[in-house]
């Protein structure tokens, strides 16, 4: 077999267990119980004081907001979740038209497959499916360890049109999938370089575990213009990758791991008393729009729904958009039940509490 040959085969090999790997991550998380336990992101220990009296038509109450110079209709944003296969390219399309209809905003799934293969760059295509809405790209933090510079981020910004680039941590997924890179020194110093370069807007966000106000702040001040800090409490990702996993040692350690994380509303007040003026999302856990509006009161500035627009995504954009839709009015009526008019009243309300 010449050079060319083996590479070529080399690379089809690659190409099928990236694939694979992909479509086993959508399968698990559709058919599986992989939520962070316990689940709920710690919004289940917040409760609105009920407002009897909220001055308020419901009919005017205003819930638009903005995210990297874009407007939105809600504080809503659907967080990254696959990409670079075909069936994942379908769920991104019905992902973005129902992003586009509703006035939310939209991250896409690790986009590494689509600047190492052309085809699977048309997976995370949708900008076309979403004019108006601000779209996010997506790629590992510990690639920056692997060689990745801006080049290849300002590629992928581009390659998605989005608005903005966030870089996702993993660590502990990588530590328990089979083919995770495990190698996140010095990663601080190369996010705040490429915040430094790049000429569009970076975030950070966890995948599941939460990020604490101290490394909020840390990545803040390093440049970031947003951070996520995807808390405990929605899907566990090691949860996910034990149920891939061959190797008896790593499969039966995972298991420990099932309670991981710093719960979402922890991280949010941690944050925003660590970060008063940063631009946070509150995702992990997120599960109808009355825990969105407690995300909010807590400290987010968009709140991010994943794994719970999974399967109505999977069906259809007119499936997910009736999810949307329902989520906007539970966060509407929730606004109107403490007699919040729009979303800067809902951010500084006092009618939220710890119960219990």
């Amino acid at each position: 077999m010449d050079v060319d040959t083996m590479e070529a085969a080399t690379e089809t090999a690659t190409e099928t267990e990236t694939e694979k790997r992909k479509n086993e991550h959508i399968d698990i998380c559709l058919r599986e119980d992989v939520a962070g336990k316990p689940a709920g992101g710690g919004f289940g220990r917040y409760r609105f004081r009920h407002l009897a009296l909220p001055e308020l038509d419901f009919g005017s109450i205003d819930t638009a907001a903005s995210f990297l110079g874009r407007e939105l209709r809600v504080p809503l944003l659907i967080a990254s979740m696959t990409g670079g296969t075909e069936e994942a390219g379908r769920i991104n399309r019905h992902l973005a038209e129902a992003a586009e209809r509703r006035g939310w905003a939209l991250a896409l799934g690790s986009g590494r497959a689509a600047l190492e293969r052309e085809s699977a760059a048309a997976s995370f295509r949708v900008r076309s499916l979403a004019p108006n809405v601000p779209i996010i790209a997506n790629l590992g933090a510990v690639q920056l360890n692997r060689g990745y510079g801006p080049d290849d981020c300002r590629r992928l910004v581009e390659l998605t049109e989005a608005d903005g680039l966030v870089l996702h941590l993993n660590g502990l997924q990588e530590v328990f999938q089979p083919e995770g890179d495990t190698d996140f020194s010095g990663l601080l110093r190369k996010i705040e370089a490429l915040c430094r370069e790049a000429e569009f807007p970076v975030g950070v966000k966890e995948v599941g575990w939460g990020i604490d106000g101290r490394t909020a702040k840390r990545l803040l001040d390093a440049g970031a213009g947003f951070v996520d800090v995807a808390g405990a409490g929605g899907t566990s990702w090691s949860e996910v990758e034990r149920r891939r996993q061959r190797d008896e040692r790593s499969r039966l350690a995972a298991e420990a791991f099932a309670d991981w994380g710093i719960p979402t509303a922890e991280c949010l007040l941690e944050a925003r008393r660590e970060a008063p003026s940063g631009f946070l999302i509150g995702s992990g856990g997120v599960s109808s729009g009355v825990d969105a509006a407690k995300a909010i009161a807590l400290g987010a500035d968009l709140a991010g729904f994943g794994r719970s627009l999974l399967a109505p995504a999977v069906r259809s954009a007119e499936a997910l958009e009736l999810r949307l839709s329902v989520i906007e009015h539970e966060l509407k009526a929730a606004m109107f039940g403490i007699g919040a008019k729009d979303i800067e009243a809902l951010g500084t309300t006092d009618r939220i509490a710890a119960w219990g």
